[in-house]
C-alpha cells in the first residue's frame, strides 16, 4: 500500500465515521420532533397490507400519473440507491486494493448487468430532473405573478441543486470505476477473461480504450475514483445529518414510512372522508360533547397537538410543487401554497420539538422552556396567517397530487377546528351560515316546509316517506333531495329533472321531505365539527328509523358525506350519485335519448364536462358522466385541459360556498375561462354547487368578446356557454323520444 492509498483510506474512515455519525444525528432529531407528536395508533396495523402497498407503490411509481417521462426519471435515480449501494462497499476495498471485487458476488454477471444498466438509467434520469428543475425554476427577476407559476416557487433550489449534484458525482464515480475494472481485468491474464461484455455489458466500450494505459495508473485511478465516490457520498450524509428540515434529500427514506403509514392501507388517498375530531383516543360524538372537560382541547392549536403521522408529513415533503401547482387557491392568487404550508409546520415543528421534549424530560408543565416554545397558537403566532387557512376549497387536488402521500387537508381542517370550536375566529360570513343550519338545517335559512316546493307541477305524484309510503323499503331509492335541490331556483331544475327521469324509466322512488336536513358538509369542511355532529347524527337517525338502504343524490357533497362519513356515525347505505344511476337506466334501455329537432344544417352540440371535485378526486367518479353524454345523440364532448384527476376546483369546496372571494381573481372565474375556451355551447356540470359557480363565472363574461384558457390559452372568440346539469340535458333527448312529432 503506497502513500496515496494510506492518505486516501485515511480520508474515507474519517469521513465515513463523520459522516455515519452526523447523519445519525439527523435522525434523532426527526425521531424527537416525530415523538412530540399525539398517537396514532392505527397507523401501524395491518402490517401485511402496508408493506404490500410500500412494496407496490415505490416499485410502481404510481402516484406519478399524467408525468411518464419524470416517473421513469425519478423510478431510475431512486432504484439507484439501494442497487448500487454495494459499489460504495466494494470502493472500501478498492481504496486498499485498486483489484478488489465484493467475495461471490463481484463477479456475479446478473448483478453486474443491473448496476451497469441502473448507473446509466440514473445518470440520464438525473439529467432529465436537472433540465425539468433548470427550465422551470422561477428567475428571479421576473414578475411575482409569473414566478408564482412555477412549481418550484418557494422551493430551496440551492438543496435541490446539491442533492442532484451528488448523485450526478456518484454515478459518474460508478461508471468511471467499471471502466477502469475492465481496463485492469483485461491486462492481468488471470482475469483477463472477466474482460468482456458477459461482465461489463454497458461499460466495455470505454473501458477497452483505458486497457493500454499502464497499469500502475489504472491503479491509482481507481484508487482516486472510489476515494472521490466515498467522500461526495459522506459529505451528503453530513449535509442532510446537519439539516434534518431537508426534506429534498429526507423523502427517500421517510417517504418509506409515510406511504407505509398512509390513512388506507389499500393505498387509496386520504381523500373523501375526513377524520374525525379524536378526544382522548376516541372520536367525538354527540355523547362525548355532552362530557367534555373544560380543559379539553378540539382540534389543532400548537405543533404538538398534531399526531406523529402529521409531523411525518412535513418532514417528508420534498418541496416538489406538484400541490402548489394544481391549488386552485394559489393559482389565483391566494396566499394559500399547500407546499408552502407544509413547509412552515415543517421548519416550526423542527424549531420547537427540542424544547418541547426537554420541558417533558424534566417532567414539569410550568418550566420556563414549556411556557416560552409550547402550546405555540399556530395561527396567532403568525406562523399559519389566517387567509391561508381558509383559502382552501379542500377540492383535494395537493393530496392527489402529492407523490410521498402527504395529507394537506387533513391538516388544515385540524386547524379550522381549534379556530372555530375554541377561539370562534372564522370568516364572519360563516357565522350566519352556521345559524342558519343550526336553526333552519339548511345553508340558506329558509324553512323546512319549502323543502317540497321544487315538486310543485310535476305530471306525477312524488311520494313521501311516512306519508304517501311506510318506508325506504317500499321503493328502490330513497331519493335524497339535499338543501341545493330542495331550495336553489338552478338546483330545483336538476331535481325536477332526475325526478321526471326515474318516473320515466319505471324507478320507484321517494323521498324524506321536511324530514331532511343538512347533511353537515359545510359545517364539517369549516371546522365546525359539533354542529356537523348534530346535523349528521340526526339524519342517519331518520335514515335508519325509514330503512333507508340505496340512496340516489344529486349534490357531490351530499354524496360524499352521505357515502363516505355517515359510516363513522353508523349510518351505512348503498349511496348512488344521480349520474351512475341515469347512465345505467340508458345502458339497460330504460331511458331511450334521441337527437332532439334542430335547425338544418345545425352542427352537433359542442358540452364540455367540469369534474365536481367530491364526485371526481374524492370518490373517482369519472366516467359514468361521460359515458352519459357519450350516450346522448347530437354531443360532441371537448374536454378542457384540465379534466379528471387534474381538473380544476369550481371554488364551492371547504365552505368556500358561503364565503366571500375577496384575495386574488375568483376561482369560478378561472374555471369558467377554461370551460369557455373550449368552444362549447354548454358547459355539463354534475353538482349544484358547480352549477352555481360555474353560472356566475359564465355570466362575468357576458358582453366579453374573447376569454383566455384557464391554463394560458391564446384568446379565442366566443359565445357565452350555458352552465347545466348533465340531467337536463338527457331530458331534453328522452322527452323527445316520447314525443309523437
Amino acid at each position: 500500500m503506497n502513500a496515496l492509498q494510506i492518505a486516501c483510506l485515511v480520508l474515507v474512515v474519517v469521513s465515513t465515521v463523520v459522516g455515519v455519525a452526523v447523519f445519525t444525528r439527523g435522525v434523532i432529531a426527526i425521531v424527537r420532533t416525530l415523538q412530540i407528536g399525539a398517537p396514532a395508533p392505527e397507523r401501524w396495523r395491518p402490517i401485511g397490507p402496508r408493506l404490500w402497498l410500500v412494496v407496490r407503490e415505490l416499485i410502481g411509481h404510481g402516484r406519478f400519473q399524467h408525468r411518464p417521462a419524470i416517473r421513469v426519471a425519478h423510478w431510475s435515480v431512486m432504484v439507484s440507491f439501494p442497487i448500487l449501494f454495494l459499489t460504495l462497499v466494494s470502493g472500501y476495498g478498492q481504496v486498499a486494493d485498486p483489484e478488489y471485487s465484493l467475495p461471490i458476488l463481484g463477479h456475479m454477471p446478473p448483478l453486474e448487468w443491473v448496476t451497469e444498466g441502473i448507473a446509466w438509467l440514473s445518470f440520464a434520469g438525473i439529467l432529465a430532473l436537472i433540465r425539468v428543475r433548470l427550465t422551470r425554476q422561477p428567475r428571479a427577476k421576473a414578475p411575482e405573478s409569473v414566478r408564482r407559476a412555477s412549481r418550484f416557487f418557494g422551493s430551496n433550489r440551492g438543496q435541490a441543486y446539491f442533492v442532484e449534484a451528488t448523485v450526478v458525482l456518484v454515478v459518474l464515480a460508478v461508471l468511471v470505476l467499471r471502466g477502469l475494472e475492465y481496463a485492469l481485468a483485461a491486462q492481468d491474464p488471470a482475469t483477463s477473461h472477466l474482460a468482456s461484455m458477459w461482465h461489463f455489458p454497458l461499460t466495455s466500450w470505454y473501458g477497452s480504450v483505458w486497457a493500454s494505459a499502464p497499469h500502475a495508473t489504472l491503479e491509482t485511478a481507481v484508487v482516486l475514483a472510489a476515494t472521490v465516490k466515498i467522500l461526495v457520498s459522506m459529505s451528503w450524509f453530513v449535509v442532510v445529518g446537519l439539516q434534518p428540515t431537508m426534506g429534498v434529500a429526507w423523502h427517500r427514506f421517510l417517504a418509506v414510512v409515510n406511504v407505509y403509514a398512509q390513512r388506507s392501507p389499500r393505498g387509496e388517498v386520504a381523500l373523501g372522508p375526513l377524520q374525525p375530531v379524536l378526544v382522548g383516543g376516541a372520536p367525538l360524538d354527540l355523547a362525548t360533547i355532552e362530557a367534555l372537560p373544560d380543559d379539553a382541547r378540539l382540534g389543532v392549536r400548537a405543533i404538538e397537538d398534531f399526531t406523529w403521522k402529521g409531523l411525518l408529513d412535513f418532514s417528508t415533503c420534498t418541496e416538489c410543487g406538484r400541490c402548489q401547482e394544481q391549488c386552485p387557491a394559489w393559482a389565483t392568487g391566494k396566499p394559500l401554497s399547500p407546499k408552502l404550508l407544509t413547509l412552515a409546520l415543517r421548519d416550526h415543528a423542527a424549531a420547537t420539538a427540542p424544547y418541547l421534549q426537554a420541558a417533558r424530560a424534566a417532567g414539569s408543565a410550568d418550566t420556563a422552556i414549556d411556557d416560552s416554545h409550547a402550546n405555540i397558537d399556530l395561527v396567532a403566532s403568525g406562523v399559519i396567517d389566517p387567509d391561508v387557512l381558509w383559502a382552501c376549497t379542500m377540492c383535494g387536488a395537493c393530496v392527489q397530487q402529492c407523490p410521498v402521500d402527504i395529507e394537506h387537508v387533513d391538516a388544515i381542517v385540524d386547524m379550522r377546528r381549534y379556530q372555530v370550536l375554541m377561539e370562534s375566529a372564522f370568516p364572519k360570513e360563516l357565522g350566519g351560515t352556521f345559524t342558519k343550519l343550526e336553526r333552519q338545517g339548511n345553508p340558506w335559512g329558509l324553512p323546512a316546509r319549502a323543502r317540497l316546493d321544487w315538486a310543485k307541477g310535476l305530471p306525477f305524484d312524488v311520494p313521501v316517506i311516512g306519508a304517501d309510503v311506510d318506508s325506504a323499503a317500499d321503493v328502490d331509492y330513497l331519493f335524497w333531495v339535499g338543501c341545493a335541490g330542495a331550495y336553489e331556483d338552478r338546483a330545483k331544475k336538476t331535481t325536477r329533472a332526475v325526478a321526471e327521469l326515474l318516473h320515466t324509466a319505471g324507478v320507484s322512488f321517494a323521498v324524506l321531505g321536511d324530514g331532511e336536513s343538512c347533511t353537515g358538509d359545510p359545517a364539517r369542511r369549516a371546522g365546525n365539527e359539533v354542529l356537523f355532529q348534530m346535523l349528521a347524527s340526526g339524519n342517519v337517525e331518520t335514515l335508519n328509523e325509514v330503512g333507508a338502504t340505496t340512496i340516489v343524490v344529486t349534490c357531490a357533497h351530499c354524496f360524499n358525506t352521505i357515502a363516505r362519513e355517515y359510516p363513522q356515525l353508523g349510518g351505512r347505505y348503498d349511496v348512488v350519485h344521480h349520474t351512475e344511476l341515469l347512465n345505467r337506466l340508458v345502458i339497460e334501455g330504460r331511458l331511450t335519448p334521441v337527437a332532439p329537432p334542430v335547425p338544418d344544417g345545425a352542427t352537433a352540440q359542442r358540452v364540455t364536462y367540469h369534474d365536481p371535485c367530491y364526485i371526481g378526486r374524492h370518490n373517482q367518479v369519472y366516467e359514468p358522466p361521460r359515458e352519459l353524454l357519450g350516450a346522448l345523440p347530437g354531443v360532441e364532448l371537448a374536454e378542457m385541459p384540465r379534466n379528471r384527476e387534474r381538473s380544476f376546483c369550481c371554488g364551492a369546496g371547504g365552505a368556500r360556498m358561503w364565503m366571500e372571494e375577496t384575495i386574488g381573481t375568483r376561482i369560478n372565474a378561472n374555471r369558467a375561462d377554461e370551460a369557455i375556451a373550449t368552444g362549447a355551447e354548454v358547459i355539463a356540470t354534475a353538482c349544484p354547487f358547480c352549477t352555481v359557480m360555474l353560472s356566475e363565472g359564465v355570466a362575468a363574461h357576458a358582453g366579453s368578446p374573447q376569454a383566455t384558457g384557464g391554463n394560458g390559452g391564446a384568446p379565442v372568440r366566443v359565445g357565452v356557454p350555458e352552465v347545466v346539469d348533465i340531467s337536463l340535458l338527457l331530458l331534453d333527448r328522452v322527452r323527445a323520444s316520447a314525443d309523437p312529432a
